[in-house]
């Protein structure tokens, strides 16, 4: 933002002063919380700039980044490398499909290697990085880079980094430059059958030939051009804001996005075409406590003007376009139209939320929705006092409209407000927001985890046949069903088999209704049941007493049924562990962590004398965790820790959960 000139001083991290990172809780922490955008300028040309959270808890601010996204920059760490977090963002990436290029930051720190990070997006992301920069010296000898492509220095002159000179390449570097320089040409001409002809004839292409080809690739999600530097000295920024404009795509290089016309249930493509019909996607809400609800939208085709009626075409509602704002981090520009490829925040609309389309209102379609990760921990939290109430309500209401990773609801049995979210430092800062920016007093109650049920076995035939009289018209419902086990993150998968009007019509749906409903609730411990498929076999209806509750109250019935007889188990939570820590601690590391049920999935020795232990822990094991690792290696260990996938509970420990669950 200070070589683009929207600021006029650079900011810190450490020091709290960092423009995206504006929140209290992120300057405190020193860490992004929440994704901010920012729009700038480089060159002649406008970047739409959103700096996402690195910590996996806030990987939903990642994933609706992303979405909207036309490419990225990826930043890794020269000491540590790809780490767990970085994993996740990359197969994010790879799933909306969106380029990158990469840049290793923080050069000029003790164990920095350039090389080694580089070479773990090989080895740990399975992509071949193509070096475009290397690095003059390493550590407190970091001094600056050699572009291979123009074969040139470059070194930064003053503290602020807006000085940069371009010389010649050290004497003493020249081979190596030479060697990377041929490796960066041979991976770019593999992408151009005209060069590779020119280079096999010992022509070497020209830095246009290359870098037109360059981009193409890299545009095709083909090739990752590697940068280096150190942001904190604010040294290699410029080179990056460069390979933006070169390699990453504008919107006229994206292919038309495609959605779904909801009149005639067709899918329709719309091109980045400012004079087009307009469709736009929703990606963030957030309840500013100044200007109020904030819808962050992504311009996809056509143009978003101000005083203009949309369709929100999600939930068939229409909104009035008024107060249209362009964000910069906690600040904000009035404008009044938004054109195609472009990202920004509209003021006070009712009916919108994540995920939700906005649309001219004759040419109605619907944009590819955004899927989001359900919570794996939760917490029992209440007001202080009778006043807290209802500003607890409210505050939660807003913060869940904010973020879909956060879920609220409440326990019928206590009576209890229980909130979820993705781990514990989430639900931390979620609460700590309630606290200050709605002025909430709550009292918290320890972590809970958000297990699961399933069964084992297929069940072929469960018979339930519900019939009550109560004078009048009775209650008639009789169906059969057949459960199996459905693959793993399937959820409920309901499959109608009825053939002939046994059940007439307008019964399957109820009867649906009735199954996922007591798949909510569960049979064990009253924890959702997951990845079942059930089917609807059989069944009969009577002419007079059948309704749709009856057969709402037949299908739970025989859901709960099913399941008692299909080996109930219990599911629960299992994360991807890292732990970093010096080697002469690692005995107590992989003691502590086997009496936490892990499986030690291997060992990663790292630049001096550190151990990466990576295990599959179960979450119930990791409460408390923080403070063992630091107490174990004197303050000097480091943990990341992301959901993986739901395992079957061990059946001494389920005992111990379900005794547990039922004492409360």
């Amino acid at each position: 933002m200070f070589y683009t000139g929207k600021t006029h001083r650079i900011g810190s991290v450490d020091e709290g002063t960092t423009v995206t990172d504006w929140m209290a809780q992120e300057r405190e922490r020193g860490i992004t919380i929440v994704s901010a955008a920012v729009t700038a300028e480089w060159n002649g040309y406008q970047i739409n700039l959103i700096d996402t959270p690195g910590h996996i808890d806030f990987t939903a601010e990642v994933q609706r980044s992303l979405r909207v996204l036309d490419g990225g920059v990826v930043v890794f760490d020269a000491v540590q490398g790809v780490e767990p977090q970085s994993e996740t963002v990359w197969r994010q990436a790879d799933r909306y499909a969106v380029p990158r290029i990469c840049f290793i930051n923080k050069m000029d720190r003790t164990g920095a290697d350039f090389f080694r990070s580089a070479d773990m997006i090989r080895t740990r992301l399975g992509q071949n990085p193509l070096y475009m920069q290397i690095p003059i010296g390493a550590e407190a000898k970091f001094e600056g880079v050699i572009d291979l492509l123009t074969c040139e220095s470059i070194r930064w002159l003053d503290v602020s980094g807006r000085e940069m000179q371009r010389g010649p390449i050290p004497d003493d570097m020249k081979d190596i430059v030479a060697e990377y320089r041929a490796k960066m040409i041979e991976h770019i001409v593999e992408h151009d059958d005209h060069l590779m002809e020119m280079y096999l004839e010992g022509k070497e292409p020209t830095i246009d030939q290359l870098k037109a080809t360059l981009r193409k690739a890299t545009i095709a999600g083909r090739a990752f051009p590697v940068f280096c530097g150190s942001a904190l000295r604010n040294r290699g920024v410029q080179p990056v804001l460069d390979a933006v404009i070169d390699y990453l795509p504008s919107p006229l290089d994206i292919a038309a996005v495609k959605g779904i016309n909801p009149k005639t249930d067709e899918e329709e493509e719309r091109p980045a075409d400012e004079n087009g019909p307009m469709a736009a996607l929703v990606f963030k809400i957030v309840a500013d406590p100044y200007v109020g609800r904030l819808a962050y939208f992504r311009v996809y085709s056509g143009t978003l003007k101000i005083g203009t009626n949309v369709l929100n075409a999600t939930k068939d509602k229409r909104e009035r376009i008024g107060r249209v704002i362009r964000m910069y981090a906690d600040r904000r520009e009035d404008v009044t139209e938004v054109p195609a490829g472009d990202i920004a925040a509209v003021l006070a609309l009712k009916d919108t939320f994540t995920g939700d389309t906005l649309c001219d209102m004759d040419s109605p379609v619907i944009l590819e929705n955004i899927s989001f990760p359900d919570p794996v921990i939760h917490i029992a939290i209440e007001p202080k006092s009778t006043v807290d109430q209802d500003k607890m309500g409210e505050a939660l209401r807003r913060l869940a409209e904010e973020d879909p990773t956060f879920r609220v609801t409440s326990n019928e049995q206590t009576g209890q407000t229980i909130i979820g979210g993705m781990g514990e430092l989430h639900l931390e800062v979620l609460v700590d927001r309630m606290m200050r920016e709605y002025k909430v007093q709550a009292n918290v109650g320890r972590p809970r985890v958000a297990y699961r049920e399933s069964i084992t076995k297929p069940v072929n035939k469960i018979d339930l046949k519900y019939a009550k009289q109560t004078g009048g018209h009775g209650q008639y419902a009789h169906v059969v069903l057949a459960m199996e086990p459905g693959s793993p993150g399937s959820g409920i998968v309901f499959e109608n088999k009825i053939v002939g009007g046994k059940i007439p019509k307008e019964f399957i749906n109820p009867t649906e209704k009735g199954i996922r409903e007591a798949a909510e609730a569960g049979v064990l411990a009253g924890y959702p049941v997951v990845d079942v498929k059930v089917s609807l076999i059989d069944g009969s209806a009577h002419d007079v007493d059948s309704s749709e509750m009856a057969f709402k109250v037949a299908g739970s019935m025989a859901f709960k049924d099913g399941v008692l007889k299909a080996g109930p188990v219990l599911l629960e939570p299992i994360m991807k562990v890292e732990v970093v820590a010096p080697e002469e601690y690692l005995g107590d590391v992989l003691g502590n962590l086997a009496s936490r049920r892990a499986n030690i999935e291997g060992m990663d020795p790292r630049i001096g004398g550190v151990q990466a232990v990576n295990a599959k822990v179960p979450l119930g094991e990791m409460f408390g965790y923080a403070t063992d690792i630091r107490s174990m290696t004197q303050g000097r260990g480091v943990y990341s820790m992301e959901f993986d996938h739901y395992a079957q509970v061990a059946q001494s420990v389920a005992e111990e959960i379900l005794s547990g669950k039922s004492k409360k």
